[in-house]
This record gives structure tokens, C-alpha cells and sequence, in this order.
């Protein structure tokens, strides 16, 4: 043990209690940790909502595809769902999202909450929003015991995976230019000490793993063919009930296909430097490329779900240049989400509601030490 008389030993401050005691210096790893903490939060409200309701979509369309096959035999998969469900879903997850954070109250009964006090209310909101229409005096829907075993099976599925996900989500209010990579620049005066300008481009330090954003861009998919079909429909055929439509086929497309296009975009913009108008012609070409070698598989097992033999500009039936408007479109909005994508990150200490885990992990106050955090 250094002694205080020696030179280079410790010394006393005026500030110091008595005794040469003096507080210990809060070590860099904490301050870097906690600023980190600090710039990240929860998903922002508008993205919640967003994500609930592209996510309540697509549990539509795959039920009522499931549900089609095994009655129809359909290779096509077709599923339904519309923009009215999908505002429905937005605030019904939201909803149950305030249901879940109480399970706090549940210390020591986690399988009461789970199993038992979580499914009742999620079954019994599902009821209600099902037979909300007999505010107008029809008949009360009955919920046969398969739909009951079905909607027990989902709360199971959002309390004990979706809710717990979701809590691992984490939202930047902008991300650091060069976690991303810059374009390059030339040498110069200016550039003197930017080793980034001059370096290769870096890739995101913090992200969603790739399955994770293809998941993402998939359920994203349902949600565009879900408007876009019901919108149609509205139009052609004056369905006020905006029943859209689309394929289990089209998840795998979309989600794939809107995943090559963002590497693109993070490519062609932060490491080439190139704007707008010369990436979207790269884009529309690829899609339409996507687009025709899915539907040309399809048809060999009778399950693409489109045909455009009847519009003008079309190549076997398969794409057609009506819609390059709509490509366009969603085109920039594909760097838009691109954008947003780039500020959520993944963390392991998510919501860890394991009494018996935190007991043994030392929580206190329920709350765990950084070094004591696992995944679950």
C-alpha cells in the first residue's frame, strides 16, 4: 500500500474528507456508457404505431392465406387485411403495450401474467373490436373455440416474444456521419486529418442484424400490396370496405428485394456520392428484374398472384410499365425507411422480467448491473 508521505503517492485535497480520503474517480468505461445510454431511447411513438400496424397486417394476411389453403388448396397463398385493420392494429398493439408494462405487479407470478392475466385481456380486446359493429343493433358474433385456442396461442406469442423484442429496440436521433461512411473526396488542404475522407467507407457500428431488417422489409411489402390493392378496389369497384390483398409469396419478394436495394443505397450514396437521380434508375431497373424472375418461377407452380396481360407496356404478363410511377415512388421511399433503419439498434439487456434470473443476477431495485445483463 503506497504511503501518503511519498511523493508521487496520493495527497489530500482541501475538498477530501479527513484523512486523506478522497472520492474515487468515476472510471472512463462508466462515463463512456453512460453517454451512450443518454443518446439512445425507445422507439419514438409515430414508429411504434407504425410497426404495430404493418406487423397487425401481416398477421392478417397469414392467417386468412393458411386459412385459404387448407380449404382452397390455393398454391398462391392469397391473404387479406385493409387499412382500416391496419389503424386498428396500431392502436390495439399500442394499448396492449401499456397492458404489458404492468406486468411489473406481477413479482413472483410471472406465469400468472403470461399465461393467464395477459391472454385474458388480450382475448377479450379482440372480442370486443370483432363486435364492435354491434353498436348498430346486429347480432353479437360468437367466437367459436378455434378462434379462442388461435387468439390464446398470439397473446402467448406477443407476451412472451413480440413485447420482449420490442423492449430490445432502440432509437438514435441521428447517427454519426462516419459510422456510415462518407463519399470520397479529394486530397486536399482541407481534407488534412480527415482520415475518413480519404479512407474506405465504414459500415454501421450498431444495427439491426440482417434478418431483422428483412423481416422488416417484408412485412413492409404486405403493408404497400395491402393499400395499394385496397385502394384499387376503392376505385374500380367503389368497395368502401377497402379489402386489400396480397401473398405469402410477395413477403419473401419484397423482403428480399428491399434489402438488396438498400445496400445499394448505402453503397451508391455514402460511399460513391451519388444523389438522387442517378440511383433511381438503378433501383427501378433492379425491381423490375426482381419482379419478373419471381413471377416466371411462380408461374411454373401456378402460384404468381398477378397478371398484367391486360395493361399496356407489359412483358408476358408479368410486369408492365404502367406502374412506373408507383416504383418510382416507392423507390425514395425505400431510402427514406433506409434512413430511419440506420437509428434503430438491437440490444441484448432487454426486458428481463425472470424474478428467479434477477435474484440470481443480484438485481437491485430492478434494475442489473451492467456486467450482470443477459439475454434471454
Amino acid at each position: 500500500m503506497a504511503s501518503c508521505s511519498r511523493d508521487n503517492g496520493p495527497r489530500s485535497r482541501s475538498a477530501d474528507p479527513p484523512g486523506g480520503l478522497k472520492t474515487a474517480p468515476v472510471p472512463r468505461e462508466r462515463e463512456t456508457s453512460g453517454e451512450v445510454a443518454e443518446s439512445k431511447r425507445e422507439l419514438p411513438r409515430w414508429l411504434r404505431l407504425y410497426f404495430y400496424g404493418m406487423h397487425g397486417v401481416t398477421l392478417d394476411v397469414l392467417l386468412s392465406s393458411i386459412q385459404g389453403l387448407f380449404n382452397h388448396r390455393d398454391p398462391q397463398l392469397v391473404g387479406f387485411s385493409s387499412p382500416y385493420l391496419c389503424i386498428i392494429h396500431s392502436l390495439t398493439h399500442f394499448a396492449l403495450e401499456k397492458i404489458y408494462s404492468q406486468k411489473r405487479c406481477f413479482r413472483g407470478r410471472r406465469v400468472v401474467f403470461h399465461f393467464v392475466f395477459y391472454p385474458s385481456v388480450y382475448i377479450g380486446l379482440q372480442i370486443l373490436i370483432g363486435n364492435i359493429n354491434t353498436l348498430t343493433g346486429e347480432q353479437v358474433r360468437v367466437v367459436s373455440a378455434t378462434q379462442l385456442a388461435v387468439h390464446y396461442l398470439l397473446a402467448l406469442y406477443f407476451s412472451l416474444v413480440f413485447h420482449r423484442g420490442m423492449s430490445r429496440l432502440h432509437y438514435s436521433a441521428s447517427y454519426p456521419p462516419d459510422a456510415v461512411g462518407q463519399p470520397r473526396s479529394k486530397a486536399g488542404p482541407e481534407s488534412k486529418g480527415n482520415v475518413h475522407s480519404r479512407g474506405p467507407p465504414l459500415p454501421p457500428p450498431h444495427g439491426l442484424p440482417g434478418l431483422v431488417r428483412f423481416l422488416f422489409f417484408g412485412m413492409h411489402g404486405f403493408l404497400d400490396e395491402v393499400i395499394f390493392t385496397a385502394v384499387f378496389n376503392l376505385v374500380e369497384k367503389s368497395d368502401r370496405t377497402m379489402s386489400g390483398h396480397t401473398s405469402l409469396w410477395s413477403f419473401l419478394m419484397y423482403g428480399s428485394c428491399s434489402f438488396v436495394v438498400e445496400k445499394l443505397y448505402m453503397h451508391l450514396h455514402f460511399s460513391r456520392g451519388w444523389g438522387t437521380c442517378r440511383r433511381l434508375p438503378i433501383y427501378v431497373c433492379f425491381i423490375y428484374i426482381w419482379e419478373f424472375c419471381w413471377g416466371l418461377v411462380l408461374r411454373q407452380f401456378d402460384a404468381c398472384s398477378w397478371d398484367y396481360s391486360h395493361y399496356p407496356y407489359n412483358v408476358m404478363g408479368l410486369i408492365t410499365l404502367l406502374y412506373l410511377p408507383g416504383w418510382l415512388c416507392l423507390s425514395l421511399y425505400q431510402d427514406v425507411l433506409s434512413n430511419v433503419m440506420l437509428r434503430v439498434n438491437c440490444t441484448k439487456d432487454g426486458d428481463d422480467d425472470d424474478d428467479d434470473l434477477s435474484r440470481e443476477n443480484g438485481e437491485v431495485n430492478g434494475h442489473l448491473p451492467e456486467s450482470n445483463k443477459k439475454c434471454i
